[in-house]
C-alpha cells in the first residue's frame, strides 16, 4: 500500500523498483532503480521534529528490503540506504541511521542512531545502537554494538561474508525483474 503521511508526503518510487501489494510505504520515501521491497515490509516517514521538518528514507539502487522489515525515523530523522545493500527478514532501521553501500543486515537485527560503513556485515540478531561502523566491518551474530564497544576486538568482514552479501543482493535483483514480469498476470 503506497500512501501519504499526515503531512501530505508521498513516495517517490523508481518504476523499475518493485513493492509487493502487502508492503507499506507512507510519506517522504524515496525508492531507486531495481530495488526490491517484499512482502509485509513497512516503510514509514511520518514523524517531523519541533519545526515541522522531516528528513525522507531513501533506498539506494539495487536494494532489497526483505520480508517483515520495518524503517521508520525518530523526529524526522534521515534514514539512507546504500546501493546494493540488503535488510533480511525482519530487521529493524530506525533513524537516524545512514547505512553504505554493499552492506548486508541479517535476519532480525536491528539499526538506531548508527552509520556503518560500506561493506559492513552484520548478522542474524545483532544489535546496533548509537555508534558508527567504519567500511568493512563485521558484526558476528547476536552481538550488541554500541557507544562504548571496543570495536578493535572485531575482525573485518570475511571474504565469505562479502561473497554472500554480494549473492544475496544479486538474487534480489533477479526477483525484481522476475516479479515485476508477473505483476499482470493477477
Amino acid at each position: 500500500m503506497i500512501r501519504k503521511n499526515p503531512s501530505g508526503d508521498l513516495p517517490i518510487i523508481s518504476e523499475s523498483a518493485y513493492i509487493d501489494k502487502t508492503a507499506i510505504i507512507c510519506g517522504k520515501v524515496i525508492i531507486g532503480d531495481n530495488v526490491f521491497v517484499g512482502p509485509y515490509a513497512v516503510l514509514r516517514a511520518d514523524e517531523t521534529d519541533a519545526e515541522g521538518n522531516m528528513e525522507p528514507i531513501i533506498i539506494g539502487a539495487n536494494s532489497n528490503i526483505q520480508d517483515g522489515v520495518v524503517i521508520h525515523s525518530k523526529s524526522g530523522a534521515l534514514v539512507q540506504i546504500g546501493e546494493f545493500t540488503s535488510i533480511a527478514h525482519r530487521s529493524i532501521v530506525h533513524g537516524p541511521c545512514t547505512v553504505g553501500n554493499r552492506v548486508f543486515i541479517g535476519f532480525n537485527s536491528v539499526l538506531f542512531n548508527c552509520n556503518l560503513g560500506d561493506g559492513c556485515v552484520v548478522r542474524h540478531n545483532s544489535v546496533v545502537d548509537g555508534c558508527n561502523l567504519p567500511d568493512n566491518f563485521y558484526v558476528p551474530p547476536t552481538e550488541h554494538i554500541g557507544p562504548n564497544t571496543d570495536l578493535t576486538q572485531y575482525p573485518p568482514v570475511h571474504i565469505s561474508a562479502a561473497e554472500f552479501s554480494e549473492d544475496v543482493a544479486r538474487t534480489n535483483i533477479d526477483l525484481v525483474l522476475a516479479y515485476k514480469c508477473l505483476q499482470n498476470e493477477f
